[in-house]
């Protein structure tokens, strides 16, 4: 009899400590919010443009780029998210501009009423060859005519000594076909190779306003630029390079202020 309820006793241990066994085998759930790596929602893949702001507790964040646009976006995504257009035409192209050239965002007026499409049919019809990369439409829809890797001549001639001022003293990569002098006090034509001409399409003798949608394209327009290139190009307009120049208007200096300090119209 002792045998017989030593072997159960036993039997009943064996058990009990296989349950054991099997329930610490079991998966765990996880806790919530817990994964194995941390992940902050952005697409690894996306373009890293390389600058960051500190945050409170000195850690490096991403910049906002264009307004609506996902945090950390990469170039390919802002561009979806902006209305562009592409009709590149050849004639207005003048030589290579790869990366490392890449410097300056120039912006312009077309001082004009017409159209970004009629711009630059304008542009590809009257033999000047002088083009800008992109022109933005008041109700923010975007032509683009010139590859962001190439030279457009929408700069121009610059004032004497600007080529050293600014650091584009190369010009052996601009084709300069089509160009004409307009006088000693400006032969430098350095810029046109080491920037991105943006227009708009406006006109300063009539003071008229910007519209948001416009401003709001311009902002998304340059968090592409910034995002393609990886870094941020220093933004001026056309009468920084030449003087006297009739773009950009006298409203835009308040925008163009906001967009070299915080690359928003508004400052946002």
């Amino acid at each position: 009899m002792q045998k017989i309820t030593t072997l159960v006793l036993k039997l009943a241990l064996t058990a009990i400590l296989g349950a054991v066994l099997v329930g610490c085998a079991q998966p765990q759930p996880q806790q919530s919010g817990a994964t194995a790596t941390q992940s902050d929602g952005r697409d690894e893949s996306a373009h890293q443009s390389g600058d960051s702001q500190q945050d409170a507790d000195g850690q490096s964040q991403p910049d906002q780029g264009q307004q609506g646009a996902p945090e950390g976006a990469s170039a390919v995504e802002i561009r979806k998210s902006l209305n562009i257009t592409e009709d590149f035409r050849d004639e207005l192209i003048h030589g290579e501009k790869p990366a490392e050239f890449q410097k300056y965002i120039v912006m312009h007026d077309t001082e004009g009423e017409g159209s970004a499409e009629d711009v630059v049919d304008w542009w590809a019809s009257n033999g000047n060859l002088v083009a800008s990369h992109f022109v933005v439409n008041k109700d923010g829809s975007i032509v683009q005519c010139v590859p962001l890797d190439n030279i457009a001549h929408h700069a121009g001639f610059g004032d004497a000594g600007h080529n050293e001022l600014y650091g584009v003293t190369d010009e052996s990569r601009d084709d300069k076909l089509g160009t004409s002098p307009i006088g000693d006090w400006a032969p430098d034509y350095g810029m046109n190779s080491y920037s991105v001409g943006i227009e708009m399409v406006h006109k300063g003798d009539d003071h008229e306003e910007y519209p948001e949608e416009q401003l709001r394209a311009v902002d998304g327009l340059i968090a592409y630029i910034d995002a393609y290139y990886g870094f941020k190009s220093s933004i001026i307009d056309h009468n920084d390079w030449r003087t006297g120049n009739s773009d950009t208007s006298e409203e835009f200096q308040p925008y163009l202020l906001n967009l070299q300090q915080s690359r928003t119209h508004d400052g946002s």
